[in-house]
């Protein structure tokens, strides 16, 4: 596992955790996307950024306090990128298979796959 062992061993789809991006921007919460299955071959995951702004979009899934955050926010499907593991630091929350359901809809909806 490399230098990703410690990580890829507790990180799990679904998984809300803090990422440190590079300057200009600062650490924010992602949603994990990388299928289980695949997440201790890749030193790699894909993930959604979690912002404050909710803009009420069909690419967004609202999230809330009942989602394990602090307040009312949303995953942004459109802009999902790709980071090192090494990137991600500690779980915040795990989102149920309901909203992770809600994620894949808004997910095709971005991506535009139907």
């Amino acid at each position: 596992m490399g230098g990703r062992g410690i990580v890829a061993a507790t990180l799990s789809r679904g998984d809300v955790r803090l990422c440190r991006f590079p300057p200009p921007d600062k650490k924010r919460p992602v949603l994990v996307l990388t299928r289980a299955s695949a997440i201790g071959h890749l030193a790699t995951v894909t993930v959604a950024p979690i912002t404050s702004t909710v803009r009420g979009v069909p690419s967004e899934v609202v999230l809330d306090i009942d989602d394990g955050m602090k307040g009312r926010c949303a995953v942004n499907l459109h802009n999902a990128v790709t980071v090192a593991q090494q990137r991600l630091g500690r779980r915040v929350s795990n989102l149920s298979l309901a909203r992770m359901e809600e994620v894949c809809a808004a997910l095709r909806f971005a991506l535009g796959c139907s």
